[in-house]
């Protein structure tokens, strides 16, 4: 219930990333996994999951990744998404995002980057999320 209700809490506390519904899966400093359920509500017209939504997803799994490990009294905002759709995305969805944690002592740019997978393992999306991070 762990998981389920972290879920609910992020979409909450962020609506937009929520829209999407994705499960949080596994988050410790540097590392994320995000599922994102096969659902009609985040398809397309050609029946496969919408561009934006796996660009959300995309971004929830770099900043969780990221801002899970941060020091107290750093932030991170995001500056930059690059995203890049190899296969068209079909049912349950996986992103993974496995990152060094900056130290934030200093403002700076870090570029994130984050997998999206289907069920078979393949690759259906890749992104760069850049953040700037630094103290508040």
């Amino acid at each position: 219930m762990g998981k389920s209700l972290f879920s609910r809490i992020l979409g909450a506390t962020i609506p937009y990333s929520g829209s999407i519904k994705a499960r949080v899966v596994h988050l410790e400093p540097g590392h994320a996994i995000v599922v994102l359920p096969d659902r009609r509500r985040v398809r397309n017209h050609l029946n496969s999951v919408h561009a934006i939504a796996l660009a959300n997803m995309a971004e929830l799994s770099t900043g969780l990744a990221m801002i899970s490990g941060l020091p107290s009294g750093i932030n991170g905002i995001l500056i930059g998404l690059n995203v890049t759709y190899e296969k068209k995305a079909r049912g349950e969805l996986r992103a993974e995002c496995k990152c060094t944690v900056p130290s934030g002592d200093t403002r700076q740019e870090v570029p994130i980057e984050t997998t999206i997978t289907d069920k078979a393992g393949d690759v259906v999306t890749r992104a760069t999320a850049t953040w700037l991070v630094g103290p508040q």
